[in-house]
Parts: C-alpha cells; sequence; structure tokens
C-alpha cells in the first residue's frame, strides 16, 4: 500500500467517523421511526467511500406517505442541536414519488453538513433500489478500486457537480484510474438526472 493511498484511506476514514457522530447525535432513525416511518443510510457513507464533501444520504419509506407525517418527524429534528436550515420539494406527482428534506447541520468542530433525507412511497419504483446499489458496490470494492475511487473524489474541484454514480461507473466498470482519465470519461458518458446503475 503506497503513502498516498493510506492518506486517503484515513481521511475519508476520519471524515466517516465524523459523519457516524452526528448521525448519532441527530437521531435520524428515531425521529421517523416516532411517525411510522423507516429511515435506511445510502450513498458514500453506507458504502465507506466519504470523502470531502460533507454529505449524508438517507431513503426514508412509509405507506400511505403523509405529508403531515413528513413534517413532524423533520419538525423534531430542527430543534436538535446544530441544525441550522431545512429545505423541502414535493416530488409526489412525479416518478420518483417521494419528497426531499435537505437539511443542514454544524457539527462538533464546527463544519457544515448536509443531510439529504428522500421521504418515499413504499412500494415505488425506487423502494431499496439505493440501499441494494450501494451493498453491491461494497461487494466488489477493492482497497486499489476505493483508494482510486477516494483519490478522483478529493481532487475534484469544490465547485465542480459530480455525482457518486460517475465516479462508481467509472473507476468499476469502466477502469478508470486517473483525474484525466476521468475528466475524458465525463465527456463521453454525459449524466442527466437518476442513474440507475450498479455493478
Amino acid at each position: 500500500m503506497t503513502d498516498m493511498t493510506t492518506s486517503f484511506l484515513e481521511l475519508s476514514a476520519s471524515r466517516q467517523r465524523r459523519a457516524w457522530a452526528l448521525v448519532r447525535q441527530l437521531d435520524i432513525t428515531g425521529a421517523w421511526r416516532a411517525v411510522g416511518a423507516e429511515a435506511h443510510l445510502v450513498g458514500s457513507l453506507r458504502m465507506g467511500l466519504l470523502m470531502k464533501h460533507r454529505d449524508i444520504d438517507f431513503h426514508v419509506y412509509s405507506s400511505p406517505l403523509r405529508l403531515t407525517d413528513s413534517f413532524a418527524a423533520v419538525a423534531r429534528l430542527a430543534e436538535r442541536p446544530g441544525v441550522e436550515g431545512i429545505t423541502f420539494r414535493n416530488l409526489l406527482h412525479t416518478d420518483e414519488a417521494c419528497v426531499e428534506w435537505h437539511m443542514d447541520c454544524r457539527d462538533a468542530e464546527g463544519d457544515v453538513w448536509q443531510i439529504d433525507m428522500i421521504h418515499l412511497v413504499r412500494g415505488s419504483r425506487y423502494d431499496g433500489y439505493f440501499e441494494r446499489m450501494a451493498e453491491r458496490i461494497r461487494a466488489v470494492l477493492t482497497l486499489e478500486t476505493r483508494a482510486t475511487i477516494l483519490y478522483l473524489k478529493n481532487a475534484t474541484p469544490d465547485d465542480m457537480k459530480v455525482m457518486g454514480v460517475e465516479y462508481y461507473q467509472a473507476v468499476l466498470r469502466d477502469g478508470v484510474r486517473t483525474w484525466d482519465d476521468f475528466l475524458a470519461w465525463r465527456r463521453d458518458h454525459p449524466q442527466r438526472g437518476i442513474v440507475e446503475w450498479m455493478p
């Protein structure tokens, strides 16, 4: 293992410890459970691929999905220490059949994290999809591909918007290993909307 690989893995592990501490502090699953909904961690934290972007993703399920319940759960979270802002989008009328909540929360070290909570109708199109995706990616990761993904995430400029799935496709499916190759890969593989892919 090279020193660079070790540094990326250590940085990611440190960031993940902070993320988990914040999840426990906020008791996100408990807030949703109190209104009869089930919250599942998804995204880079679940896969062990969290790097420099301070974001945590949950998918939440209930049937039926009542907006009053969704607002009640988020109201509980809004009272937690460190929560500084929450935004809402109603996408129940779309194929996604969900409500999006985006919450900004400051951790014990003073950094702001974005926590995305997507409240979906149980049994709808994306029920369980991103949990399965996360587990499939975790299953195929090697030390080399994990370090490569973390390196690419770390190299990405802060003002450049890249979906996590782009890194995973490029590295795991198409063998990308360098930043220049990743930029070329993105030019050849423009992504729009939700990308349905898993290894």
